[in-house]
């Protein structure tokens, strides 16, 4: 019993030093429209290159484009990349650039043996852009039409290097809803945002794919997505490649200017958080192993050990309380975020299952990659070196 108090102690000493900086986060993540254009930019605005990857994306382009094409920023191209779709992306997209002449079909060349996907699409849209500025977003979001400027303004006004903005997300089912939660949760909880605007550790960075901003010279400087061609997490590792070249980069909250709906079936639910889980601990057995026991005893085993604590054990009341008090802080931070990102009230009260989803993902991200179809997204398959 001795060792189990101690254990509460120190479950609830981490997840207190987790609250402060869930707390810090919550004033440092700022909304990328509450940014301004600088009088500069307004008077000669320069191109923006707003890039879009696109495979099999025929359910959402014409959504995207549509909301690209109605941006207030007035100096803009729209490049699309058509990454060997066999649905009707490309018709899609020739189809609106006719009516729109700042849209243009670039048809994606065969992937080539050592480039992940999405980093490959990339690279070849940065070889057609022109702008000063490089945007590249993915083909399922939406965009306010101040999407643009914003980010611009956000660059301009904290001096970056490069940017990531965080969309709103999207959840409909009550899949979603227990899964896509965890792209905000997990951020904000677990990462010190400090540390990725005033460290120039590459350790200390994060980014969000579906939304980027680079100044032109920083992405050439950098090495592009060329740097890290065979990274499953593109967004990630290009982020730290910022970093690592001495620029700064920071995340921001597009959450008013910027949708995505993510994945719209459970299968792809499962099958795109299961992509990213183990790929985001670099294919290492023993750190995924020591995250998903980690979040287990401090996002989990509360909600598990207070009834057994109370109904089946005759545990003492310091222990009952100290684990009551875990369950409030993981409570407390829940709720801030549901406020601030509008999502449902009473899915609050589903966290231990919403826990129970995101471990059973974790564990089928390790075992899907290692043992059975291996790292595998939009119909391709990646080898992998596992450590």
């Amino acid at each position: 019993m001795h060792l189990f108090l101690l254990y509460q102690y120190f479950v609830t000493s981490v997840l207190a030093i987790f609250l402060f900086n869930f707390i810090v986060n919550n004033i440092l993540f700022k909304n990328t429209a509450n940014y301004l254009l600088p009088e500069s930019i307004i008077k000669s605005p320069p191109l923006v290159s707003i890039l879009v990857p696109a495979r099999n994306e025929a359910e959402n382009i014409k959504r995207c484009l549509l909301s690209l094409s109605k941006q207030d920023y007035p100096n803009i191209e729209i490049l699309v990349l058509d990454d060997n779709s066999n649905d009707d992306t490309p018709i899609i997209v020739e189809e609106f650039a006719k009516k729109d002449s700042r849209v243009k079909l670039i048809t994606g060349k065969p992937l080539e043996s050592g480039w992940v996907g999405k980093s490959y699409a990339c690279y070849q849209l940065s070889k057609y852009a022109k702008g000063k500025y490089f945007v590249f977003t993915d083909a399922d979001t939406l965009h306010f039409k101040n999407s643009i400027s914003s980010a611009i303004s956000c660059l301009a006004g904290n001096n970056l290097g490069a940017l990531s903005a965080i969309p709103k997300q999207i959840m409909v089912s009550f899949h979603e809803r227990m899964v896509v939660t965890w792209v905000h949760f997990g951020i904000l909880i677990l990462l010190p945002l400090f540390l990725i605007k005033k460290s120039k550790n590459p350790l200390f960075c994060t980014a969000n794919g579906q939304f980027m901003l680079f100044r032109r010279e920083v992405y050439r400087k950098i090495g592009g997505h060329e740097s890290i061609k065979t990274k499953i997490l593109e967004d990630i590792h290009i982020s730290k490649q910022v970093k690592r070249y001495g620029y700064n980069f920071m995340i921001f909250d597009g959450s008013k200017n910027i949708y995505c709906r993510m994945y719209r079936s459970f299968s792809k639910l499962i099958r795109g958080f299961s992509k990213f889980m183990f790929a985001a601990f670099d294919f290492n057995l023993f750190n995924m192993a020591v995250v998903i026991l980690l979040i287990s005893a401090l996002f989990l085993f509360p909600f598990i050990l207070l009834p057994l604590g109370v109904l089946l054990f005759d545990w003492s009341s310091m222990i009952i309380n100290l684990i009551t008090i875990q369950i409030l802080i993981v409570l407390i931070m829940r709720i801030i975020l549901t406020i601030r990102l509008k999502n449902r009230i009473l899915d609050i009260f589903f966290h231990p299952l919403s826990m129970v989803y995101i471990i059973l993902i974790c564990i089928n991200s390790v075992l899907q990659t290692k043992f059975g179809e291996g790292a595998c997204w939009k119909d391709r398959k990646y080898d992998i070196d596992f450590k």
